[in-house]
């Protein structure tokens, strides 16, 4: 049964937590598809799948090719205010989505030349602002990728 909080792998590698679902999110739920969520959805939600590629791509320049073939088999979307388990990395998307998370244990630190994005390695937890080209740009999802890759994230990860 699909759970109406979730949308993708049943175990990603990146879990990216938004405070609002998309339309149609119940269809989606059995055969989960980036182009399908953009279809039914806005502008907007091609921002965030966009986003999501870029930052989860265990190569940076195939973004696009991982994004319409493999992005929810390997990360997800969450909608719930509430961890997954698992050994999965946590991307919280904006400060006003974080205060959903109250008493969220964490050590979070500023990632240097990336003004807004927090990294705990420890807890495989990323605070960044909210996954738009205007708050979250090329530059900071580069950073965010430089980070990642020193924690090993994308090791083993390029099948």
């Amino acid at each position: 049964m699909p759970d109406a909080d979730y949308l993708g792998a049943a175990r990603p590698t990146l879990i990216l937590y938004l405070p609002h679902r998309p339309n149609g999110l119940e269809q989606l739920q059995q055969y989960p598809d980036a182009a399908e969520l953009v279809a039914a959805n806005s502008n907007h939600w091609r921002k965030i799948v966009n986003l999501l590629a870029k930052v989860a791509c265990p190569v940076a320049q195939e973004w696009r090719h991982y994004r319409d073939t493999s992005l929810f088999q390997k990360s997800a979307l969450c909608f719930a205010p509430a961890l997954a388990n698992g050994e999965c990395w946590h991307w919280i998307g904006g400060k006003e989505n974080l205060l959903r998370f109250a008493g969220l244990p964490h050590r979070a630190r500023p990632l240097d030349r990336a003004p807004g994005v927090f990294v705990d390695a420890e807890r495989r937890l990323l605070l960044t602002p909210y996954p738009d080209y205007r708050q979250l740009s090329n530059a900071l999802v580069a950073q965010l990728r430089l980070s990642l890759e020193e924690q090993g994230f994308y090791s083993g990860a390029r099948s």
